[in-house]
């Protein structure tokens, strides 16, 4: 089965619209008559489906966030029985009670088709043999992920997570091909195969990378220590998992699918940014059965960029996520993203790219920021003036693009805990006294 459909994928604005709108009417209705949620927040704003006469009249509906999936825990926003529910998936909960995500069996066939669709674009086959290197529970990435790649025809490798030098092992002997799991492991997976000289022995050509923010100059240095192209994949748990947007083999913004989901992103007022602005991505549903979201507040910032891209694909296209709204962190008044961080400690040679920020208060009651980064083997050396150095490089070079002087605290190579997992990149002590 062929899943590059020119029909779809190059389909100009104009007739996308009409087919979006198409879907966005049955998605409203959908909602209003099934989800008591939605009718009172209808209700609340005075708006009935048949209000929705156009595309642009998504602005009048009323968003959907995490607030609403905690006050209709855990199957309030399920918008079909539980007898036509196939399958259940959740976020961690790690923050409060998990966001509880329900499938039917169209959506499972939905997500398979777009998650090979996405494979397909960066050149993967069913010739391939594909690892999946996530937690294979409730985290979408894991049966989301194998589910594509069963949909595609290739080769799945369910390996899970932990046991680095098992995967690796896994990757040689199995003579795999494609490789997913978060960007900060895939690194871990790089250095580990790099220490014990095994990337020569790898036929790893493509890594699909996504769960978590990583800048350019982490694709580079993965794509340069594993020898592969690397694809950054996102997604979420609520709208459907991962495959709403991928990279094409341009590597230069991600595509979404619009047929299957209407993305905005919003400014602070709410208002559509224009090209190359940034802004908040809005998704809403337009296939999904079992969870149907409207303009749900993904959290996730991006950029937007020009629709058209090299490749001849027409979709909404966006760049990387380059952090969260709750993820930004402020510090005597100023905001501060992890990326930000990441991307500069990507271009100072003697360092990782593992980073930790650590937060606490002063005596005086004022916020403290350090960023404890490790060194690169080559670079740990016994002489206080060079790594007072280093130390200083990289203290001007935060300032330079943050605007605000921080602590760096230097460690040594492997300090900074690796998992399969999403890295932990904040720890904030402020509350602590």
């Amino acid at each position: 089965m062929k899943f590059w459909d020119p029909k779809i994928e190059t389909m100009r604005p104009k007739e996308m619209e009409k087919l979006q709108f198409k879907r966005l009417k049955k998605s409203v209705k959908a909602v209003y008559r099934n989800v008591p949620h939605y009718k009172r927040k209808f209700d609340e704003v005075g708006i009935k489906p048949d209000d929705v006469r156009s595309i642009s009249d998504i602005s009048k509906l009323p968003y959907t966030t995490k607030a609403d999936f905690a006050e209709s825990y855990p199957y309030g926003l399920f918008a079909v029985p539980m007898d036509e529910i196939v399958r259940i998936h959740s976020s961690s909960g790690t923050t409060g009670k998990p966001k509880v995500v329900g499938y039917t069996k169209n959506d499972i066939e939905t997500w398979g088709n777009l998650l090979a669709r996405n494979f397909t674009m960066v050149g993967l086959s069913r010739k391939d043999i594909f690892q999946n290197s996530v937690n294979y529970g409730l985290f979408t990435g894991g049966l989301g992920i194998h589910t594509g790649i069963e949909t595609l025809g290739a080769t799945a490798v369910p390996a899970g997570t932990g046991s680095t030098l098992r995967q690796l092992e896994m990757m040689a002997d199995f003579g795999v091909t494609a490789l997913h799991c978060t960007p900060s492991y895939a690194l871990y997976l790089a250095e580990t195969a790099v220490e014990n000289n095994l990337v020569g022995q790898l036929k790893l050509k493509t890594g699909c990378f996504g769960a978590e923010p990583w800048s350019e100059n982490m694709r580079k240095t993965i794509e340069e220590m594993f020898e592969i192209k690397a694809y950054d994949c996102y997604g979420l748990s609520e709208m459907i998992g991962p495959g709403i947007a991928f990279e094409c083999t341009c590597q230069d913004g991600m595509h979404i699918w619009d047929d299957h989901f209407l993305a905005e992103v919003l400014d602070e007022n709410g208002d559509q940014v224009s090209e190359g602005e940034k802004g908040e991505l809005v998704l809403t549903s337009l296939t999904k059965e079992g969870l149907i979201n409207i303009r749900y507040r993904t959290g996730d910032i991006t950029r937007l960029l020009e629709p058209e891209c090299e490749c001849g694909r027409c979709s909404t296209r966006v760049s990387r996520m380059m952090g969260r709204v709750d993820d930004m962190i402020i510090v005597r008044g100023v905001n501060v993203f992890p990326t930000q961080i990441q991307d500069v400690i990507s271009k100072i040679p003697e360092v990782t790219n593992q980073f930790c920020i650590v937060l606490t208060r002063n005596a005086k009651n004022l916020d403290e920021m350090t960023v404890q980064v490790e060194l690169e083997k080559d670079a740990f050396t016994d002489d206080i003036m060079e790594i007072e150095k280093i130390q200083q490089r990289v203290i001007d070079e935060l300032m330079n693009v943050l605007n605000i002087r921080t602590g760096v605290t230097l460690l040594e190579f492997g300090s900074i805990e690796r998992t399969g997992g999403k890295a932990k990149r904040i720890i904030d002590n402020r509350t602590i006294l």
